[in-house]
């Protein structure tokens, strides 16, 4: 086991910059992110149920870079403590972790409950808390059990009621020390991803199943969140939402403000504006322009579903903090005459006319799509902060994608920099965000990217059978910011060095 890692920086001001203006609130909470599927391994211990996941990586592993899956993955099944050390080493004030569906409830149902399963979490929360770390508890990221998709999934309408279940079951479990909690990571990857042949359950159905489950994930995060409104929010004063996958988007010229607004609307509109406006429902330009799309087509049902008056206020409201996954920021512009828009969600939208790219000025990572430009997370923060009424922002995933398994990452160093410092900005200006999760605490399997796209902090050597876990230099400054809580402006004002 590794020892943890002695950190020793030393900051030296100059120009205008004062200490003060470089510090993180006392209470900003640092935290690290992963994902049951990603970390955990063990996919069949014990009486685990088969999850989407397993089910299509077993059937198709050549959807996958290097054919691989998460049979095995982190084994944080089994290597649980030493991710609890990690966190203490980095010197992180909370954990973002999910929990598995099929390990809890092997059948999908509540019918029976793990008691290996209950019992994984119960330690990974208790271990932490002693450590004086929150646990930022996701419900469900992804891991969908297969049983429950092979009656329909995310387009039955009844798995609203079946998450609600599920939902009810890890608060009765968790809720009296858990405070912060996700109900469901990234609907959009869920829906676009899994409806449009790129994550499970890797169905091509982007014009009816990707809307009906757009609808069902929104019902599915209300009804948990009604759930622990009604029976444990006055007992244990949790906060609850559910994160959003949101780049941020800039028009290419003034002409293409419009469609760069749907375009947010797209992405982030489809899965936000029933929760967070205050009208609720569908937002009303993307409704009408996919709706008349759909008539054009042929369909008898508008491609959005419609909310009910009903749904409208169960879904309205439900939100005690605003949980943003940023990662890069794209341009965006109106396709040319005879030009084809962009088909994957990363490079466009086909409905809306558009091609998304990157400014050739800005840097760019081992993703073609993810570029860097750290001034957009700012820019994001303050168009959430003015478009609903936010009390609080947490950074549920920022991070960086690299290919190199060695220890030395200057770009994840200087993106984390870059980053937070835009977040200390945001703070500056006035905008209340509260936390940041670093994705990842360690590299993982990256989905369809297996074990070759690297975003941890901590390397993990994959031939290992404990899965040995070291850390890289990024780990590093981490732990100097989370000790310091000060950070470096990108300008040179400021240096700083650890070992």
């Amino acid at each position: 086991m590794l020892c943890a890692s002695v950190v020793v920086f030393s900051i030296v001001i100059c120009g205008s910059w004062s200490a003060e203006e470089l510090k993180f609130p006392p209470s900003f909470m640092f935290g690290a992110a992963s994902a049951a599927y990603q970390v955990e391994g063990a996919w069949n211990a014990s009486d685990k149920g088969v999850s989407i996941w397993d089910k299509l990586l077993h059937d198709h592993p050549e959807l996958v870079l290097d054919g691989t899956n998460g049979d095995v993955a982190c084994d944080s099944y089994h290597q649980w403590r030493r991710d609890i050390e990690m966190c203490e080493e980095l010197g992180l004030n909370m954990y973002r972790f999910s929990i598995s569906w099929p390990r809890l409830l092997p059948s999908g149902f509540p019918n029976y409950i793990s008691e290996d399963g209950k019992n994984y979490y119960n330690n990974l929360i208790d271990g932490l808390l002693e450590k004086g770390i929150q646990p930022l508890v996701t419900i469900y990221h992804f891991d969908l059990p297969q049983y429950l998709q092979d009656l329909g999934g995310w387009a039955n309408p009844l798995v609203a009621d079946w998450f609600q279940d599920y939902a009810e079951v890890v608060f009765s479990l968790y809720a009296d020390r858990v405070k912060y909690w996700l109900t469901i990571n990234e609907p959009m990857g869920i829906c676009d991803g899994g409806y449009g042949k790129y994550s499970a359950p890797y169905f091509d159905d982007p014009e009816v199943g990707r809307y009906l489950c757009n609808k069902n994930v929104l019902l599915a995060h209300a009804k948990a969140y009604r759930i622990y409104e009604k029976l444990y929010k006055d007992q244990y004063h949790g906060k609850i939402s559910l994160s959003t996958l949101f780049f941020w988007f800039k028009p290419f010229t003034p002409e293409d403000q419009e469609v760069t607004d749907l375009t947010i609307e797209h992405w982030e509109g489809r899965y936000a504006h029933a929760i967070y406006s205050k009208e609720g429902g569908w937002p009303p330009k993307l409704e009408k322009l996919l709706n008349d799309l759909a008539k054009k087509e042929g369909y008898k049902y508008p491609r959005l579903p419609p909310f009910t008056p009903e749904e409208v206020e169960l879904v309205k409201g439900t939100y005690d903090y605003y949980a943003l996954n940023h990662y890069t920021t794209r341009l965006v512009r109106r396709v040319k005459p005879g030009e084809l828009p962009g088909k994957w969600f990363f490079d466009g939208s086909y409905e809306i006319g558009t091609i998304m790219f990157k400014d050739p000025l800005w840097d760019t990572t081992v993703a073609d799509w993810f570029a860097l430009y750290p001034e957009g997370l700012r820019e994001q923060l303050h168009w959430l902060n003015s478009t609903y009424d936010l009390k609080e922002i947490v950074i549920t995933e920022n991070g960086v994608p690299s290919l190199d398994p060695g220890l030395v990452d200057t770009q994840r160093l200087e993106y984390y920099r870059d980053y937070l410092e835009q977040v200390l900005l945001a703070i500056q200006d006035g905008i209340n965000v509260t936390g940041y999760n670093a994705w990842t605490l360690m590299d993982n399997f990256e989905w369809m990217g297996g074990y070759i796209t690297k975003y941890g902090l901590y390397a993990v050597d994959f031939t290992c059978p404990n899965r040995t876990r070291t850390p890289r230099e990024s780990a590093r400054y981490f732990s100097a910011v989370t000790q310091s809580r000060m950070i470096r402006p990108t300008q040179g004002k400021t240096k700083l060095n650890y070992v």
